[in-house]
């Protein structure tokens, strides 16, 4: 099978080929038609997390049809489409998962990062962790939803409730979370990097109240604002935008640091937290939320081959809304 294999963390993905990976009991066997790209991905490549081993197939927004079950697979069936996000496993020992919070799990595992990935012709995910996929969506729609929509659905639960709602990196995720908060006729304010028209553009076009860079002050004080951008000096600016008892929701996997901020940014019980992974609840809750909105993803679509200018596409913002690998 074809792979995009990183070999080494800020080089460029190789394309190598590879023996398609065997089934083991409780896995699936996944011929990949398509894998979005995720900043999560940038983060792996320069290696902005903590060091794995290498060599590894990045990619976690994957989707595919079973092509061969392992022995104990019993709730999916050879030639069903189905989804592999980021979440690829956990122990199911500890606290965390026996209360269905396996996306804290200390021995969890990541699918592009410690498991292989979905920029390569197969893949295998452990059953548990892959689902079934709305069949309204086509291969290239659905993928996004993979990490950009669950991850961002997480972190948007936290603000549900808000009026307001600003939505900093106006991404992947945003362009998804802005359909899911405008249909539940939330008010919603985009920031944008300065001078980013086409993001402000497109956040308009999707519904958004006011879209701006992030060093301007919106048309109103926010009730929450959740961060997409990796950058840490967003959050005391952040901060200054939200209201009293508002909060702060910090969305990505890696950010920048936080400088430091006058403590008066945090007095009148505002409040920052942030948002680890997915779980599977995550999962069931948001898929038919998607479908009955329904959400639209706008993609921009790469070959395998063209990985490497997906990720720097990314990079430097050439695309608005999500990139999805076609296989």
């Amino acid at each position: 099978m074809r792979a995009m294999v990183l070999e080494k963390t800020g080089q460029p993905l190789q394309l190598r080929e590879l023996p398609v990976p065997a089934v083991g009991p409780g896995q699936l066997l996944i011929r990949v038609s398509a894998c979005g790209i995720c900043r999560t991905d940038l983060h792996v490549v320069d290696g902005e997390l903590p060091p794995i081993a290498l060599p590894v197939i990045p990619g976690h927004q994957i989707v595919g049809r079973i092509e061969k079950m392992g022995s104990d697979v019993r709730d999916f069936s050879c030639g069903q489409r189905v989804g592999v996000p980021w979440l690829g496993g956990s122990c199911g020992n500890c606290d965390y998962c026996q209360s269905g919070k396996e996306n804290l799990c200390d021995h969890a595992l990541y699918t592009g990062y410690q498991l292989n990935g979905g920029l390569a012709d197969y893949t295998v995910a452990d059953a548990r962790y892959c689902f079934g996929l709305p069949e309204d969506y086509s291969d290239l729609q659905v993928a996004p939803l993979l990490c950009a929509g669950l991850i961002g659905y997480r972190a948007y639960r936290l603000a549900q409730d808000a009026p307001c709602i600003g939505l900093y990196g106006f991404g992947a995720a945003a362009h998804i979370l802005i359909q899911v908060a405008k249909f539940q006729n939330q008010k919603v304010f985009a920031f944008t990097r300065e001078g980013d028209i086409d993001a402000q553009d497109f956040a308009s076009l999707l519904g958004a109240d006011w879209a701006g860079s992030s060093a301007q002050a919106p048309p109103e004080l926010l009730d929450a604002a959740i961060l997409f951008a990796p950058a840490g000096e967003l959050v005391p600016q952040a901060l200054k935008m939200v209201r009293k008892g508002g909060r702060v929701i910090c969305a990505g996997i890696h950010m920048s640091d936080i400088p430091s901020f006058p403590y008066k940014y945090l007095w009148g019980e505002r409040g920052i937290c942030s948002v680890a992974n997915l779980t599977r609840e995550d999962a069931k809750a948001f898929l038919p939320l998607a479908a009955r909105i329904p959400v639209r993803t706008h993609v921009t679509r790469y070959a395998l081959e063209q990985a490497n200018q997906a990720l720097d596409d990314l990079r430097h913002g050439r695309f608005t809304g999500a990139a999805v690998i076609e296989l």
